[in-house]
This record gives C-alpha cells, sequence and structure tokens, in this order.
C-alpha cells in the first residue's frame, strides 16, 4: 500500500466524494427550502404537511440535462412500474438506455477508482466490460419482491422508488434527481423535515413526503451528488461494508446501509449522524 493512501472503507468513500467532479453545488446550481420539522404519521395515517413550499426552490437544469451520467441517469427513471407485485417488462431500448449509463459512469473518475479498488480486493473483475457486466447484475436484474413475479430490481428500488401494500408505504426512493422530477411534476409533496443542517443548502437530507398519495415517513438521501457517485458509493459499500457502514464524507458524518436480496442489492440509503 503506497505511502499515505487510505485503504479503508472510509477511506475509499472519501475519495469517491472527492472525485465526484459532475457533483452540483449549493447555492450554485441548486437551493433547498426545507422549512418545517416533519411530525410522526401512523402507519397508514396521512402526514401532516409541515412545509407549504416544495422542497427544491431551484435547480438549473441547464446544468443537470448538460452532464452526459445525469442525463443518461433521467432516461431510466420512466422504465419502472413503481408498484411491488407488478412484473416489469424491459424492452430492448430500455437494456439499452442501462448500458448507456453504465457506460457514461465508467468514464467518470469516481466509478473508475471504484472500480480499481474492488479490483484489487478481487471482488469484481479487473477488465472494464467485466466490472460493468457485474454493476449491470448488481443494479438492473430482475428479482421478485412478490412471489412468482419480476418485480424489483436494485436500482428501481433505490434510484426510482417503489410503492406497496394497503398501508400505502413508499418504499426506496433515496435519490435527489427522482425527488426534484416528481416534485416538479407535482407528483411528491414535501411534507417536512426529520433531520438536516442548520442551513438550507444540505447535501445529506431526512424527509417525510408523499408520492402519488402514498407516504415514506422517513427518508433520506444524498442532495446535488452525481448519480456515478451514488452508484459507486452503494456498490462499494455493498461489496465491502457490513450493511451499516460509520463514514465522514466532508463534513458530513453518514450511516451507509445496505442491504441483500439474495446475491443483488436490495437497498442502500445514507443515514445522518
Amino acid at each position: 500500500m503506497a505511502d499515505g493512501y487510505d485503504d479503508s472503507l472510509s477511506g475509499i468513500c472519501t475519495r469517491l466524494w472527492e472525485l465526484d467532479n459532475n457533483r452540483l453545488q449549493p447555492g450554485r446550481d441548486y437551493e433547498i427550502d426545507t422549512q418545517g420539522r416533519a411530525k410522526y404519521v401512523e402507519k397508514g395515517g396521512t402526514p401532516r404537511d409541515m412545509a407549504r413550499d416544495p422542497l427544491f426552490a431551484w435547480v438549473d437544469e441547464d446544468k443537470l440535462y448538460s452532464i452526459p451520467t445525469f442525463k443518461a441517469f433521467i432516461s431510466l427513471l420512466d422504465n419502472y412500474s413503481e408498484k411491488v407485485g407488478t412484473s416489469e417488462e424491459v424492452t430492448a431500448e430500455e437494456e439499452e438506455e442501462n448500458w448507456t449509463f453504465l457506460n457514461a459512469c465508467l468514464e467518470t473518475d469516481v466509478l473508475r477508482e471504484a472500480h480499481k479498488y474492488l479490483a484489487g480486493k478481487d471482488l469484481v473483475p479487473e477488465d472494464e466490460e467485466g466490472f460493468k457486466h457485474r454493476l449491470y447484475d448488481l443494479w438492473f436484474k430482475l428479482y421478485s419482491r412478490t412471489r412468482g413475479r419480476m418485480d424489483s430490481s436494485g436500482f428501481e428500488h433505490v434510484f426510482v422508488g417503489e410503492t406497496r401494500g394497503r398501508n400505502k408505504e413508499v418504499t426506496g426512493l433515496h435519490n435527489w434527481v427522482q425527488l426534484y422530477l416528481e416534485e416538479k411534476k407535482g407528483s411528491i409533496d414535501y411534507t417536512g423535515f426529520k433531520s438536516r443542517r442548520t442551513d438550507n443548502y444540505d447535501q445529506l437530507i431526512t424527509i417525510q413526503f408523499t408520492w402519488n398519495g402514498h407516504v415514506k415517513p422517513v427518508g433520506s438521501s444524498f442532495i446535488g451528488t452525481s448519480p456515478e457517485f451514488e452508484l459507486a458509493l452503494y456498490t462499494v459499500c455493498f461489496l465491502v461494508g457490513d450493511g451499516k457502514d460509520t463514514l465522514s464524507l466532508a463534513d458530513y458524518d453518514v450511516d451507509v446501509v445496505t442491504h441483500r436480496f439474495g446475491r443483488y442489492i436490495g437497498t442502500s440509503y445514507p443515514m445522518a449522524k
């Protein structure tokens, strides 16, 4: 190991954060408005709205759509049925969009660093093509959350979100771009924050919201981070971590939670300390 090289999980995750050159910057590229603190909501209940305005005050969409990984990522968000129990059908066009997204991510420093780190631990193939196929399996291979129906994937759950049950609960949906676009459409109603820092320039936040009438009592997400950073971070934590790993990323102390669904990614998300 080279002098000064931190080979720990926290060390690699810090490097991934530092290499996230496509991350949007608070105050320059976006602003959020956290407003009131969310109240406890019982299972199956309706949350009290402590935020009359949207979470996102503004986002520089010209910047957002000018970055290849963000543009490729956004094209994937309408490829899924949100309801658990509804079989997913992946068309040839949608499969091509998945590969386009991975190819764009593999052009970035952050995912290249994740590949180098994981290959060095013999956890993924050394060649880029082999690594790309491993990523595809981990994130895009369909599996069943309900008996007999291929209704979910790691990508759908973490980045797009799902709904299930008679209590109309939201599961997953830990990505800020999806939150922003769904809020802009009127599908998400932000009802308040659960935890945040002391200003409205947060890059890690825990919130409450409803999505098409389904409730997310507590949900956490990075804000502004690139999709390749989140893909790299969650993949590294899934393959190397213990299921709940405490990290220090810049000014943020965060637990990254990962759950397995067989050999695939069931979920992964950050939790502010």
